[in-house]
């Protein structure tokens, strides 16, 4: 019986009472919505583990960000954002993770005394190689960027500089890049 008087409730108003501090409301939302927040963050990732540990965050943020939410949209519109912003947030640290990974990697096999190719075979070697070729700030804007996984104004702390000046940077290296690929000499 309660389960069918909370379907009658719209989601606006079940967003209201669970901002409130309705826990029973905000309950009925997440049992709602679940089936839709892991569906796109399916779509979105391809994996359904990824899925899995996105569906929980979101709900996790749900929590977080439910006083938000004033009902100008529907609530699935709002909840639709959440989702995206949270596979993308995932899909960052994953690529953080995997350039950290391909970066220990690399060190461990100059750290064991094996000879480093410049040319090597790996296309990821090769851009970094070029990279080291890059001037001074270009190379740390581009290596906090795109190593380290920091965001511009992060970096641009470390760097001591604006976040527009490490944005200049990273779009100079870009271009120099470009330019090294296409001569290839990468």
């Amino acid at each position: 019986m309660a389960l069918m008087m909370e379907q009658r409730i719209p989601d606006a108003e079940l967003a209201r009472n669970a901002a409130g501090g309705d826990r029973d409301s905000f309950s009925a939302l997440v049992e709602r919505h679940y089936g839709f927040i892991f569906r796109l963050a399916w779509r979105l990732t391809g994996h359904k583990a990824d899925a899995e540990d996105i569906a929980q965050e979101v709900c996790a943020r749900l929590g977080r960000a439910i006083r938000t939410y004033r009902g100008g949209s529907a609530f699935t519109t709002w909840l639709y954002a959440i989702v995206v912003n949270a596979a993308h947030d995932a899909g960052r640290r994953a690529a953080r993770e995997a350039a950290k990974a391909d970066a220990w990697s690399a060190q461990a096999l100059i750290e064991g005394g094996e000879a480093v190719d410049d040319h090597s075979d790996d296309p990821a070697e090769a851009l970094w190689a070029a990279v080291r070729e890059l001037p001074a700030k270009q190379r740390e804007a581009i290596t906090l960027v795109y190593g380290e996984g920091m965001n511009h104004a992060g970096a641009a702390d470390l760097m001591g500089c604006s976040e527009a000046t490490v944005s200049w940077h990273v779009h100079e290296a870009k271009k120099r890049l470009r330019q090294i690929v296409a001569a290839g000499e990468v």
